[in-house]
């Protein structure tokens, strides 16, 4: 986008959203931010926010650049080290240790510790790497298992609590002729979903995290345990077949058309199974099953915002850090008409959709283990991608798994030295 961006208008909504001092802050020069979200929707609220906090302080210009997501992921790096900007979007937990590492983000952990923060408690551990803080989220979203709720109610069934009750649940679903599970693991990242909730369920979250940290060896008969779980849903023919031959979205059909029963995925694909023709009244949601007697973690996805350590103008990009994260403003962007996610900030408020609703509970009060932040984004880049892929050879041939298993094992005493 690049151009630069003034407004005479303020927003109610925004205005409620700071407080007199931060209003009255002075800030001026130019700040510089580099954005990922290029899609229609995100753009639209990027542009918002960078127009609004603009029009806030009178003596500071906002530029920013908008370029395209996918693209991000290999310019960051050069972004932030040559001419950096002020702000960048990126995401949490391991996908940024490169730039902690490499001294390319800026430790904010001040901010934190001084309650300017406000609501953040239980995103606060996927910004912390080594005990301190390096930006901040702004809009997350739920997974868990979406499914037909007509179905389940020809049926006879109800949502299980457990994992031989989501058995038991799918021996019946199998008999009526359909198959349990939709999936389409041609890109392998789907498959990635189905490990990390078994593991967590079956192991907790906190020995998910050290298997993702490379404290944990692969050939763990705890890891196996796990594959063991998931297992028992391949052998019973559970997952529609040929998965591999589609992507999470060609995948869909097969729910839409009553073909499959439920799909474990993001909240991102409401939208697309409403505009196949689903009503509300044909969907519903529930968490992940539990397993083990262990406190329950979560996949929430976390997109952030990081300041550069080559910053220009720290202090306006640090006042935009607390502006995005407020209550107000979290509840604006992340609304059904905008963002359509999850507010990061606890005391916000969600949009009127029962899905943001059954999610935003569930991540407040019923995610006691911790949020991680999914296979490909808490395991090193090089280890997910082995990963993955190896994940997906699980579902598709079961019997391979003591090579897979060795594999990844081989891969992690490389990769984590």
């Amino acid at each position: 986008m690049g151009n630069f961006l003034k407004t005479t208008a303020v927003s109610v909504a925004v205005l409620t959203a700071m407080t007199s001092a931060s209003i009255a802050q002075e800030l001026s020069g130019t700040l510089r931010i580099i954005s990922d979200m290029s899609n229609p929707a995100p753009r639209a609220v990027m542009e918002k926010l960078a127009t609004d906090f603009d029009a806030l302080h009178p003596d500071l210009t906002v530029k920013v650049d908008i370029v395209d997501r996918d693209a991000w992921k290999s310019q960051i790096r050069n972004a932030l080290s040559a001419n950096a900007p002020d702000i960048v979007n990126w995401y949490a937990a391991n996908r940024m240790g490169p730039y902690v590492k490499s001294g390319l983000f800026e430790d904010i952990s001040d901010m934190y510790e001084s309650g300017e923060l406000k609501g953040l408690d239980s995103v606060k551990g996927a910004m912390t790497i080594d005990g301190k803080q390096w930006g901040v989220p702004y809009t997350y979203y739920q997974w868990g298992i979406y499914y037909r709720e007509d179905i389940f109610k020809e049926l006879g069934l109800s949502e299980p609590a457990t994992f031989d009750e989501e058995i038991t649940n799918c021996a019946k679903i199998l008999e009526s002729g359909r198959k349990c599970y939709a999936i389409g693991s041609k890109f392998l990242w789907t498959a990635g979903g189905w490990f990390d909730y078994l593991n967590m369920r079956t192991n907790g979250f906190d020995f998910h995290m050290q298997l993702a940290r490379g404290e944990v060896e692969w050939t763990d008969g705890r890891v196996r345990e796990t594959f063991a779980n998931w297992r028992k849903l391949i052998d019973m023919g559970a997952f529609i077949d040929d998965h591999q031959s589609y992507s999470w979205q060609e995948a869909l059909p097969f729910v839409t058309k009553g073909e499959a029963t439920a799909y474990l995925i993001g909240n991102f694909a409401v939208a697309h199974l409403r505009e196949a023709g689903l009503t509300d009244s044909q969907i519903d949601f529930y968490q992940f099953p539990k397993i083990a007697d262990v406190p329950v973690g979560e996949d929430a996805p976390t997109d952030t915002f990081h300041i550069a350590s080559a910053a220009k103008n720290k202090e306006a990009a640090r006042a935009f850090l607390k502006y995005v994260t407020t209550v107000d403003v979290q509840t604006e962007i992340n609304g059904a008409d905008a963002l359509g996610q999850l507010p990061v900030n606890a005391n916000a408020s969600v949009g009127d959709d029962e899905f943001l609703q059954q999610g935003f509970k569930m991540l407040s009060e019923n995610a006691k283990g911790g949020v991680a932040q999914f296979f490909d984004r808490d395991f090193p880049a090089e280890m997910a991608s082995i990963g993955m892929e190896g994940l997906q050879e699980f579902m598709v041939f079961p019997d391979n798994l003591d090579d897979i298993l060795e594999r990844l094992e081989s891969s992690r005493q490389r990769i984590y030295k």
